[in-house]
């Protein structure tokens, strides 16, 4: 893995940091908003929320929101006194309780992240089980012959930096982004569990094993693999209901772009694994959706799409209605990529959008899947057997956007499906009792009581505001 070559442009970077379309198929024409005490519109969806004609997905692997923002002013970051961390965790080696501490290291290994690994982690509230989580989940993915010889093992740093965190020194334009835009601080993964579990829910609400092949009454809620089901010689399937069924009934574009390359995660939630190829046309647990009974039953595979097809159709002003982007190994920020080359990718993303004539209809929504074993002191909210995970950072970035914005909702990967069905599915939902194709899911995860609304990130009344482009290769200090 090849580290990048980075450009001078400090004199760029400061002052960014300190500086303040066609109609797509099945979306309705803006609402107008301006009034003194905005209503909602009749389908129930807030005013305004209309002139977001493209949502982007953005979703990047395994950090916590106190890895990348504990020291952002005015968030709910790592609890401190006089600048000096009051909590730790301690490490069964040293027998030290380790505290956060800045991490300047553009290369991190993290820590395990499975279901067992999370309860483990969060250790009944007391949140300080990640530094003996980290020593345990090297020691067997490094030295119990599983992984020996992969560049997480030998390319990672030697003792565990899971309690580290990084700040605007390693991170400036994610930083920039939030001066900018909205940074969400209680955000958490929809599901308690790793990559996979993450991406089923992402993509349709929910993550199950399945008995029966084609049968989404067969379905369970679940967080381990193996998902979906097999038996008489068929491929694994998902057969419980996505978003894209919903989108594809009812005339909603879509993309899910895969970037070509290595797969970002292990199949199981370990540290460390031989690499494994992706593309838009391998199914595997960061590219679900050809596994989905709707994308096949519905003859949308082609909507699949290299990433490459993204760039193009944003430089064009052709994105889709909704769009998910999935990295590669090298550019994911999953030990033991650089975090400089997932930042220099992100821009490149952001950038693309921005310089394109889709800009001022676009809401961009920017996180990471799972916590990757670093540490972050909020224990997460009990929601029903599944979740939510651990807190992971995620921002909002659009031209109606509030400006400098903290967003202290509760909030999950579910509100992304909220938005989206709010804004071109007038509120319908994944629902089995509703939406014509019914499944075994417990619950419709994007009526939770406890989930915020994506909405109160924007003010749709103010003048758009223009693009912020950022340096690819900012210094990393």
């Amino acid at each position: 893995m090849k580290r990048l070559l980075f450009v001078a442009g400090v004199t760029a970077l400061v002052a960014s940091l300190l500086l303040g379309s066609a109609e797509t198929p099945g979306h309705r024409h803006d609402a107008r908003a301006g009034v003194a005490r905005p209503r909602a519109l009749p389908d129930g969806s807030p005013p305004g929320i209309h002139k977001i004609r493209h949502v982007i997905v953005i979703m990047q692997e395994n950090r916590s929101f106190d890895s990348y923002f504990g020291t952002y002013p005015g968030a709910d970051g790592i609890p401190m006194r006089n600048g000096v961390p009051t909590v730790c965790s301690p490490d069964p080696k040293t027998h030290v309780c380790v505290k956060p501490f800045h991490d300047t290291a553009d290369r991190n290994a993290g820590g395990p992240h499975d279901p067992i690994d999370a309860i483990r982690d969060i250790n009944g509230g007391k949140m300080n089980g990640f530094q003996a989580q980290a020593r345990r989940g090297r020691f067997l993915a490094c030295h119990g012959g599983q992984g020996v010889d992969t560049p997480a093992c030998s390319l990672a740093p030697k003792e565990p930096d899971v309690m580290g965190y990084h700040d605007w020194h390693e991170i400036p334009n994610y930083w920039a982004y939030a001066r900018h835009f909205v940074l969400q601080d209680h955000m958490f993964e929809s599901v308690n569990s790793w990559s996979l579990p993450a991406h089923l829910s992402l993509v349709s609400g929910w993550s199950a094993r399945c008995s029966r092949h084609g049968d989404p009454m067969s379905c369970t809620s679940t967080l381990r693999a193996p998902f979906g089901a097999t038996g008489g010689g068929k491929k694994l399937d998902y057969p419980w209901t996505d978003l894209t069924y919903l989108l594809h009934r009812y005339h909603v574009s879509w993309r899910y772009y895969v970037a070509n390359g290595s797969q970002p995660d292990c199949a199981d939630g370990a540290m460390a694994c031989p690499a494994v190829p992706q593309s838009a046309r391998t199914p595997g647990i960061w590219n679900p959706l050809p596994r989905f009974d709707t994308v096949r039953q519905d003859h949308q595979l082609g909507d699949i799409a290299p990433l490459r097809d993204f760039y193009r159709a944003a430089r064009q002003g052709r994105l889709p209605a909704v769009a998910w982007i999935t990295p590669s190994q090298a550019v994911s920020e999953h030990p033991p990529a650089l975090v400089s080359a997932g930042q220099t990718y992100v821009t490149s993303l952001i950038n693309a959008v921005m310089r394109g004539p889709d800009w001022k209809s676009t809401a961009i929504f920017l996180a990471w899947d799972d916590w990757g074993g670093f540490y972050d002191h909020v224990r997460p909210p009990r929601v029903d057997g599944l979740g939510y995970g651990l807190r992971v950072p995620a921002l909002v970035i659009s031209p109606y956007a509030k400006r400098g914005y903290i967003d202290h909702q509760v909030l999950s990967f579910d509100a992304y499906l909220k938005f989206i069905e709010d804004d071109f599915l007038h509120g319908r939902r994944i629902d089995p009792r509703t939406d014509g194709r019914p499944d075994s899911r417990p619950d419709v995860r994007e009526n939770a009581k406890i989930l915020g609304n994506l909405s109160r990130d924007f003010n749709f009344s103010q003048r758009p505001r223009p693009p912020l482009l950022l340096p690819l290769h900012p210094p990393f200090s």
